[in-house]
């Protein structure tokens, strides 16, 4: 019982946390793309992954040193330790923290977005009548000379391929914290005050909630291959026979 419940807290957590590094690795890469080069990137990529699973470690295997129980002889059943001190610390630091952090970097990539977009609109290009030929002397051979309207034009006409890839990125990340939110926040709330109100939630709301939260780890690499061409490839490579 003990150790099923270390095992599926920490995967739990740790699924949490690579949700929240995705969404600061899609934030740095709008942000900073010029700093952010791919040896900066598989650096902090270790750092984060290293991160993630250290801190879930931490908050899965506290049970293993005593720190509340895990299995309930009056309702004989296997569960995360309802210790309300351990279930402040764990809910916090496997699921708020994370969504205030994910919260948080949408935020900052909405706002540089936003901020992009108007700087764009302010210095748009505005094209120039077409001017008129200009000749030489007729001594020389002609050389005619015409601004062309599109070629003025050229780069101000749509959007430009990083402005597509920000706005595919932040997309991205919307749609992966709006998952996010809605599968883990139900059991994550019955969870933190289920110990500290001692409320009788019925077993079958538990376990709705709890699979709801599951759910969540089905659902990210869906959205990551979706939106991301260097997802769909690793899944590629890892699925599909390599001839």
């Amino acid at each position: 019982c003990l150790v099923w419940v270390c095992f599926d807290v920490l995967c739990c957590t740790a699924s949490i946390w690579n949700v929240t590094a995705i969404a600061l690795d899609r934030y740095w890469s709008i942000t900073r793309h010029l700093e952010y080069t791919l040896l900066t990137r598989r650096r902090i990529s270790n750092v984060m992954i290293a991160l993630t699973w250290a801190l879930s470690a931490a908050i899965s295997l506290a049970p293993l040193f005593g720190w509340g129980e895990t299995y309930s002889p009056e309702q004989e059943r296997c569960q995360v330790s309802q210790e309300p001190s351990y279930t402040i610390v764990s809910t916090g630091g496997a699921f708020y923290l994370p969504l205030c952090v994910v919260l948080f970097v949408y935020w900052k990539i909405y706002k540089a977005a936003k901020f992009r977009m108007g700087g764009r609109r302010r210095n748009a290009v505005v094209p120039l009548p077409e001017a008129p030929q200009v000749k030489e002397a007729s001594h020389e051979p002609q050389m005619v000379f015409t601004a062309r309207h599109a070629a003025i034009t050229f780069q101000t006409d749509g959007e430009t391929w990083r402005e597509q890839k920000e706005k595919k990125a932040a997309l991205m990340v919307g749609i992966l914290i709006g998952v996010f939110v809605l599968c883990w926040i139900p059991f994550f709330i019955t969870e933190l005050i289920s110990p500290l109100c001692s409320c009788n939630i019925p077993p079958v709301w538990k376990s709705i909630f709890l699979w709801l939260g599951y759910s969540n780890s089905f659902f990210n690499p869906l959205i990551y291959t979706a939106f991301n061409k260097n997802y769909n490839n690793a899944f590629k490579n890892l699925f599909v026979k390599q001839r």
